[in-house]
């Protein structure tokens, strides 16, 4: 029997409503968690909940937001209402081989004509005007109120011109380190990517470190120039001296790889120092000898460095003695004898600041992290008796963009917390030629022809199903090619070097002449180098061999690759093995005795039954053990089976 129902139980509507309007057990904390609002053009009146968060939730930065998440937050700001209407006039564009998260050629030549219209207002906040009478209160509000302004002004430049921005850096304590930078500094030295160097560059920073003092001065260090060919720094440094920029190329690597190589030197010669005086002896005998030649040598190498050094002033990449040498050549004049030049060290993250200080000082005094924003204060680091230099932590200076894409390939933004990948992959392959990532990766990328609607160039999707293919990359339950984590492995080679591209200056138009020379088996890992060679030879090659540079094949799969091939391609549980054909055991069936062949299973049965009369069914072949009817005896009174004949007689 059904039990009546309790009249004291509610139901889940008007649990709702009690809960929304504060009744019911437990109230008492629930009374303000709804707000009445109310639509002014019906005059209809609604609640919402009154969302109340902990103190660190709200104090948590945002950095980017979506248009829905903006629109709704600037609405509860604001304290007003909105109302949905429905679009019906929606047209799908059909794009097919175009990428979406990409810009065309006349698009993007617009995007960069209005960079170059409002580049002017892209500066970075100023420090309020500050002295000894000023308390540290007052100054704390000046300075909010400053980069409040400053916001407020870049907001409204990016809104009101439908621009995109780099996501600039946003804490008063990071800016408040840079001014204590640029006022106690001499030298402002900007570090950037040789691979791009505008994009890294903040044109107003220097004009605000001469807003400060005249007297200070300003140099653009570019850093990873070995990653440059010697054309383009000739072009860049053509670019940047027309343009009135100091500038030095300069790479943290090299510097490196320097020391340690001098550190390899002094440990050999302590080891012969201790190995005696004798061996010493005979070395110093056939330097005597050798020395009358060295100096013919010396003096054709001097005149001939003479003439080089003059050529390639501009374009050469300093050694770490070198760039402090150029330090103190923009030391104050009227400085005073015991005064030490300090040197401010300001760039992006990741432009290889901190490997830079490393190289400098020979050791190991910053820690080198890939993740942007390792450094949290400025350090004094004491150089020599003469530099100081003081680190500053890396800042993010507002710029233009072109897409989020661009953005994510130049390692502004974070590769392993980008949420869309086939825009950073197609600029790679816009970028880098088919040929060379098919070496550099060992892979065939399989494109749409032509004719059928392609490009020529891969798709991000075709390049990333290629790879995912190759390196086993496969989706839980789907067991389809991982694009996801192929492009990851793909962008980072890219953003770390191994697949180059040097971005060109202003007045170069074609980009993939700029860089071909990078493009080349020099520029391949020394394992797909190898290969690449092996896989040339083989070939019976016609006309011009040194034609090959530029135009790869594609290289022969390793052991490795085949290995994943075959584990990839293979069905899972069907294990098919064929070691006679279809029809064997119907034409070769037996065995060859002699010249007699003797027959067995049916065929015989019914060999036998026709000789002798009788039913096949009643024929036994074999040593079977079954049991059978009655029994026969041969001409030797031995018992036979019944129906068993041997097929000699």
């Amino acid at each position: 029997m059904v039990l009546a129902k309790s009249k004291k139980n509610e139901g889940l509507g008007n649990t709702l409503m009690n809960d929304r309007f504060g009744k019911g057990k437990g109230s008492d904390h629930k009374k303000t968690s709804a707000v009445m609002r109310t639509n002014h053009t019906t005059g209809e009146q609604y609640l919402v909940n009154d969302k109340k968060d902990a103190a660190w939730v709200k104090m948590r930065s945002v950095t980017e937001q979506g248009a829905l998440d903006e629109f709704l937050a600037t609405a509860e700001l604001a304290g007003t209402d909105f109302t949905a209407e429905k679009i019906n006039n929606v047209k799908i564009i059909h794009t097919d081989q175009k990428n979406p998260y990409l810009l065309s050629a006349t698009e993007e030549r617009a995007v960069l004509g209005k960079h170059r219209q409002h580049r002017n207002r892209l500066t970075v906040p100023r420090r309020p005007h500050w002295d000894a009478s000023t308390t540290p209160q007052e100054l704390d509000i000046r300075e909010r109120e400053a980069l409040v302004q400053w916001r407020r002004g870049l907001a409204e430049l990016q809104e009101n011109n439908d621009l995109l921005m780099t996501p600039f850096e946003r804490n008063i304590e990071v800016w408040r380190q840079l001014w204590r930078v640029i006022e106690r500094s001499d030298l402002i030295v900007q570090i950037v990517d040789a691979r791009n160097p505008l994009l890294f560059r903040s044109e107003d920073l220097e004009s605000y470190v001469k807003a400060v003092d005249p007297k200070k001065e300003n140099l653009l260090l570019i850093n990873k120039a070995d990653m440059m060919t010697t054309k383009q720094r000739k072009l860049w440094g053509k670019h940047l001296r027309e343009a009135g920029i100091a500038y030095k190329f300069f790479s943290a690597q090299l510097a490196k790889e320097l020391n340690e190589a001098r550190e390899d030197e002094e440990y050999s010669t302590d080891e012969e120092e201790e190995a005696g005086p004798s061996s010493k002896q005979a070395e110093q005998g056939e330097a005597e000898n050798e020395g009358e030649e060295d100096d013919a040598a010396e003096a054709e190498e001097g005149e001939s460095s003479e003439k080089k050094s003059e050529e390639d002033e501009d374009t050469q990449i300093l050694t770490v003695e070198e760039l402090e040498e150029i330090f103190l050549k923009y030391a104050p004049a009227d400085r005073e004898s015991d005064h030490k030049l300090q040197v401010g060290l300001v760039g992006y993250p990741n432009v290889g600041k901190s490997s830079t200080i490393n190289a400098l000082i020979g050791a190991k005094k910053v820690s080198v992290s890939s993740t942007p924003g390792k450094t949290k204060h400025f350090q004094t680091i004491h150089l020599s008796e003469r530099v100081i230099l003081c680190d500053c932590p890396g800042l993010v200076f507002p710029n233009f963009a072109t897409t989020k894409a661009d953005l994510v390939t130049q390692g502004v933004l974070p590769i392993d917390q980008m949420r869309e990948h086939s825009g950073p992959v197609g600029l790679v392959t816009q970028r880098i030629p088919q040929p060379f990532l098919e070496a550099i990766y060992g892979i065939k990328i399989h494109t749409r022809p032509v004719e059928e609607g392609g490009t020529g160039t891969p798709t991000a999707e075709e390049l990333l199903r290629a790879y995912a293919t190759a390196r086993g990359f496969q989706t839980q339950g789907l067991g389809q090619p991982d694009e996801a984590r192929a492009s990851r492995y793909i962008l980072k080679d890219y953003v770390n070097g191994k697949l180059l591209f040097v971005h060109p200056p202003p007045g170069v138009e074609d980009a993939k002449e700029f860089n071909a020379e990078l493009y080349d088996e020099a520029h391949l890992p020394e394992r797909r180098r190898a290969a690449l060679v092996a896989a040339t030879e083989a070939l019976t090659l016609g006309g011009d061999e040194e034609s090959l540079a530029s135009e790869f094949i594609a290289l022969p799969q390793g052991p490795k690759s085949k290995r994943l091939d075959k584990n990839f391609f293979t069905p899972k549980n069907i294990h098919g093995h064929v070691s006679m054909p279809f029809n064997y055991k119907y034409t070769e069936q037996g065995s060859t005795v002699g010249n007699t062949k003797v027959l067995s299973g049916r065929k015989a049965r019914t060999a036998i039954a026709l000789e002798n009369g009788i039913d096949p069914k009643d024929v036994q072949i074999g040593s079977s053990k079954k049991h059978f009817k009655g029994g026969a005896r041969d001409g030797k009174g031995r018992k036979t089976r019944r129906g068993a004949v041997n097929l000699e007689d």
